[in-house]
């Protein structure tokens, strides 16, 4: 617009009005200042952990599936195959050789001195011959097995027979040597012994042992059973020969 002309010659320039002010600005939030800032992008490493634990738990669950699968077709097997416990049996004893020797010999071929003997030992030398039955379908692992004489409760001597395998019904014999080499006996056990030697001519011995068996099927072993034997033998000592032998409830004289 051109400038008007006043009355006394002065040209007005109209003022034009200034725009208004811009709105001032707001002040920004501190969570939006703080989420400009510190913006979270996840980064490889924790992908990759958790990537690492769901392969562990995968691999955990596959094995345990796996342990138990064979864990329940063992025991199917177990149960098909009904397993029954070995049976270990004495069959025969021989006397290789048995000795009685006191302080004073004529102790043991005069009776009325037995009284009077404080200690006598005995030196003996046992065969004993033993049948290993499996009856089951399945063969048997057995562990080294120990055997006992004893003579009224007092340990004499000791043999062990190795660890073997024995196939499905089978019977198999197991032999074993005992060597008492001058046992002591004091007092009252010196007299017994003395008597029943001189008197009876019997002496009465026991021979425990214990067998452990794992039954075997599919190179799985069960877990191991425990056969026991416990004898009574009777020795005559003129005779250098068994007598009598009973097992369990089975009685057998020779």
């Amino acid at each position: 617009m051109p400038p008007q002309t006043q009355p006394n010659g002065t040209h007005h320039h109209q003022r034009r009005p200034h725009p208004p002010p811009p709105p001032p600005l707001q002040p920004q939030s501190q969570y939006h200042h703080h989420h400009d800032h510190h913006q979270y992008y996840p980064t490889t490493s924790s992908s990759s952990s958790a990537s690492f634990r769901g392969c562990c738990c995968c691999l955990f669950l596959l094995f345990s599936f796996i342990a138990l699968l064979i864990l329940a077709v063992v025991l199917i097997i177990f149960l098909a195959v009904k397993p029954k416990k070995p049976q270990f049996d004495l069959q025969q004893v021989g006397v290789q050789y048995m000795g009685i020797s006191t302080p004073n010999p004529t102790s043991s071929v005069d009776p009325s001195t037995t009284i009077a003997a404080t200690s006598a030992s005995l030196s003996l030398t046992i065969h004993l011959l033993f049948t290993a039955a499996n009856p089951n379908k399945v063969g048997i692992k057995y562990g080294e097995s120990k055997f006992t004489v004893m003579y009224r409760g007092i340990p004499l001597g000791k043999a062990s027979v190795p660890g073997f395998y024995q196939g499905a019904h089978s019977v198999r014999n197991v032999e074993a040597t005992i060597a008492v080499d001058r046992a002591n006996l004091m007092q009252a056990d010196a007299a017994s012994l003395i008597k029943d030697a001189s008197l009876n001519d019997r002496v009465e011995l026991r021979v425990l042992g214990d067998v452990s068996a794992k039954i075997r099927v599919m190179n799985f072993d069960s877990p191991g059973v425990q056969v026991s034997v416990d004898c009574a033998i009777v020795i005559s000592p003129r005779k250098q020969s068994l007598t009598y032998k009973q097992c369990g409830f089975d009685g057998l004289t020779v």
